[in-house]
């Protein structure tokens, strides 16, 4: 994690599935949501500190899986002085985008 990004991994439990055998679409909300909060913390601590609060998060479901490992990239698409936008790739172990989310971040003063 830095202030440029953030990568994450999770392994897939049977815990995180849905009745169907397939990751729950929350499971990858979660990810989406920490990653670009994470990150866009970093950011902000370098640029004169405060805290960052999610107002929107939009995450679309590509492609569904039931094993293996979820990783995640966030990146940034705009990080100004009141709200920060970052976009997030999840693939799964072959490399194929399962998930992909844009989190809305509020800047908030320190």
């Amino acid at each position: 994690m830095s202030a440029d990004g953030a990568r994450a991994e999770l392994e897939v439990q049977p815990k995180l599935l849905q009745p169907m055998g397939l990751v729950h679409g929350g499971v990858y909300c979660s990810m989406v949501e920490s990653m670009a909060s994470v990150a866009a913390y970093a950011w902000l601590a370098e640029h004169g500190g405060g805290n960052v609060v999610g107002v929107n998060n939009n995450t679309d479901f590509l492609r569904s899986i039931g094993s293996g490992t979820v990783r995640g990239k966030a990146e940034p698409v705009h990080r100004g002085r009141r709200q920060q936008l970052w976009q997030v790739t999840l693939t799964d172990d072959g490399g194929r985008v399962v998930a992909r989310g844009q989190v809305r971040l509020q800047n908030l003063e320190a």
